[in-house]
């Protein structure tokens, strides 16, 4: 079963290279982010094959799953936050695979609201997971975490210290999601340095390999075991006006 994960920067921006990614790569799943709208072209991708389902918000946010399986939806929102309406997460089935899609806020600037929202979410999350793993629920996290675990995920450290997907906090409620005994897909199959996810559009960052590893997935033990493969594919962000991100794809047996 092939899963894949996208922060797409606006799907009406990138709808060509997402429809053209799903028809090359065939994937099971693929999880989107970063929607920035309140629509969601269901009707591409439903001709090429593929069930849809999003939570979308207008001009910010939002997140869709695709899949050429039934997709059952379990919650279109994270609890533990009635006043919260920002689009950013999906918990599905497929397959009898419960998978949660998520756009982790950002958090910067770090002098604001947004980084104890994002803390906060962070903690909702957490309490999520907690609550899966209590009912023997095995599942995927997959999405934009906004969050560089360590050191070994950024091309400059030194530059990004100050910043929300950097800051010690972000990091310590990242490791707490792993001590719920989470795996680290990418991690389980490749340790080596320089594995970025994202490449900002200014300063070429881009051309000189200048990156971070952002985007994530998060396996509970059931699904860890089943793990075959997780690679990056680059392609997509060498394509004219592509997305800042590129796909994180894991293979699972299942």
């Amino acid at each position: 079963m092939k899963i894949a994960t996208w922060n797409v920067n606006s799907i009406k921006a990138r709808l060509d290279h997402a429809k053209n990614w799903v028809e090359t790569h065939h994937p099971d799943v693929l999880m989107i982010q970063e929607l920035k709208g309140e629509t969601f072209p269901a009707d591409v991708f439903q001709a090429i094959g593929y069930n849809a389902e999003f939570v979308g918000q207008k001009a910010y946010n939002g997140v869709a799953i695709l899949s050429p399986h039934p997709i059952t939806v379990i919650l279109d929102r994270l609890p533990g936050d009635d006043a919260d309406e920002q689009a950013r997460y999906l918990e599905v089935e497929i397959k009898g695979l419960r998978l949660i899609n998520i756009y982790l806020p950002n958090g910067n600037p770090v002098d604001s609201e947004k980084f104890p929202y994002k803390l906060q979410w962070m903690a909702r999350l957490k309490d999520r997971l907690a609550h899966l793993r209590r009912e023997g629920i095995a599942f995927a996290v997959g999405g934009d975490f906004n969050v560089i675990p360590d050191a070994e995920d950024c091309y400059d450290p030194k530059a990004w210290e100050n910043d929300a997907l950097f800051r010690p906090e972000s990091r310590a409620a990242f490791r707490a999601l792993l001590w719920l005994g989470l795996t680290d897909a990418l991690r389980v199959v490749n340790t080596a340095p320089r594995q970025y996810t994202y490449w900002d559009y200014q300063a070429g960052a881009w051309p000189a390999d200048k990156g971070i590893r952002i985007d994530h997935f998060l396996l509970s033990p059931t699904i860890a075991d089943k793990l075959q493969d997780c690679t990056i594919d680059r392609d997509p962000r060498a394509l004219d006006k592509a997305s800042d991100h590129t796909p994180l794809v894991m293979t699972i047996d299942y």
